[in-house]
């Protein structure tokens, strides 16, 4: 019974919106896909074969419904070298290695990684992708693609786009912008640049290929890094961008599904003659601006992106770039979160750090993990910091006994604090007790800590006494500490 509703909810339910909206998307991926391929010095069908399988297969076997997959930038940038130095066999090999390493990721649930991303990475990255989508438009607008024509027909896209819907909702207001602006393009031999200049569209269906490469341990030896880095950026923008659609749309996904899916599309694609890739918050977008939250509007994207190209490429190839440049404008405005300009003034300090440093890396490098990375890395070291702030230490002289009393969260980063709060060498002073009823101790940086003080005042010839470990952290001692063994000798345990 829940298999039938799940089918008829993914499947069945508004297939109308849906197909429209994967329509739209369908493309928006053609461009880009051939940029794509460009940008990794391959052949344009290898973009466009592998965002067919992509989103087909990620839309059967994905966690993430209305989450578009397909062949990317973050993917393309990474197999230059490789492709460049060794030709385009290896990257389907790699591809297919690509993807028996994401399925490792999900058999270890490196899924579960996500949650060390805080809220402040997750804004800086939306936000860095809408300036990169908004940055990979230019050289739309610039250049030799300047004219008049260019300028006016993406000021009226993003008139229709803005302003269809306040008319009606019948058919998703980016699509009608590129049927009407493609008409007027014909009709008017409009000059500007069409979605044939960027290049050759494949006429025939893709089929299997295996890579034409030697099966030995040098081969592995040479693909094997690049397909490391393929599957941990495919999989870091992913399941970012899975998280980002979870919010848009209100609803949650399974990560681990997700994992699974984009190593399953990228395993078949690779044996198609297809390029890597992962999840576009760009298209994404579209798709669900434009109404797709199922699973068929993928599928649809992803099937008519290769009835388009291959059934329909002479007339898909007049397609004016500037009615797509229009549509990722409107994604660049609709994916940046301008609620952020207002938040810096009343979140904490730290946070927005992180959320600007998260959005200046990821612009300057175009790398997402490199970007994503630094922010993990950064709020790491903040949180570390608040929670330093929050130990306390008071000590006590009583006649001959030094007491101290520790409290808070004892770890590498507060360690410090306890060191330098001892007093060695007193005169007059013959025991010392240490009371951490209310410390918890969570590294062998903080065993090691209490062995130190201890060793060193027993070598000054003190009784010492450490009393109040709770249980965990009189586990933790007990087992990492070379002195001190609360469970032998302390009998105050349990706290």
């Amino acid at each position: 019974m829940a298999i039938h509703s799940d089918f008829q909810r993914d499947w069945l339910s508004n297939p109308k919106t849906e197909f429209l909206a994967g329509l739209v998307v369908a493309l928006a991926l053609i461009p880009e896909a051939i940029g794509f391929s460009i940008i990794a010095g391959v052949d344009p069908r290898v973009g466009l074969y592998a965002s067919f399988s992509i989103a087909v297969i990620i839309s059967l076997v994905g966690g993430r419904p209305g989450m578009i997959s397909a062949a990317t930038a973050a993917v393309a940038v990474l197999v230059v070298p490789l492709v460049r130095d060794h030709g385009v066999e290896y990257l389907f090999a790699a591809t297919i290695l690509m993807g028996v390493f994401q399925g490792i990721a999900a058999l270890l649930r490196l899924d579960l990684l996500m949650r060390f991303v805080s809220r402040s990475v997750i804004t800086g990255f939306v936000n860095a992708l809408a300036i990169l989508i908004f940055m990979a438009q230019i050289p739309q607008m610039t250049g030799e693609a300047f004219t008049v024509q260019t300028y006016v027909m993406i000021a009226a896209g993003l008139a229709i786009i803005y302003g269809l819907p306040r008319i009606t909702k019948l058919v998703p207001s980016p699509l009608a912008a590129i049927i009407v602006l493609a008409g007027i393009s014909i009709y008017f031999r409009a000059d500007v640049f069409t979605v044939g200049d960027m290049g050759e569209l494949p006429d025939s269906l893709p089929w299997l290929h295996i890579p034409q490469i030697p099966l030995t341990w040098e081969t592995l030896q040479i693909i094997a890094p690049y397909s490391l880095a393929m599957a941990a950026v495919g999989l870091l923008e992913s399941l970012l961008t899975a998280s980002i659609v979870d919010d848009m749309t209100e609803t949650r996904s399974d990560k681990k599904r997700e994992t699974y899916g984009q190593g399953i599309a990228n395993f078949v694609t690779g044996w198609i003659g297809g390029m890597g890739g992962c999840a576009m918050i760009g298209q994404s977008v579209i798709n669900i601006k434009s109404g797709g939250r199922r699973r068929l509007s993928t599928f649809v994207a992803g099937v008519m992106l290769l009835v388009l190209i291959v059934g329909l490429g002479q007339w898909v190839a007049r397609i004016p770039m500037p009615a797509l440049v229009a549509v990722m404008i409107f994604v660049s405005v609709s994916t940046f979160r301008w609620k952020s300009f207002t938040e810096i003034t009343h979140h904490p300090w730290p946070s927005n750090v992180v959320m600007i440093a998260t959005v200046v890396m990821v612009v300057a490098t175009h790398d997402l993990s490199i970007g994503v990375l630094s922010g993990v890395l950064l709020s790491g070291i903040f949180f570390a910091w608040k929670v330093r702030q929050l130990v306390t230490v008071q000590d006590f002289v009583e006649v001959t006994t030094h007491r101290y009393v520790f409290g808070g969260q004892i770890f590498f980063g507060s360690v410090d604090m306890l060191y330098e709060a001892m007093e060695f060498n007193e005169d007059g002073i013959d025991s010392v007790i240490i009371d951490v009823h209310d410390a918890h101790f969570w590294d062998i940086s903080a065993t090691g800590i209490l062995d130190k003080i201890v060793e060193r005042l027993k070598n000054e010839g003190k009784t010492v006494e450490v009393i109040g470990l709770n249980q965990a952290s009189a586990t933790l001692v007990e087992k990492y500490s070379e002195n001190e063994k609360p469970f032998e000798s302390l009998g105050v345990v349990g706290h």
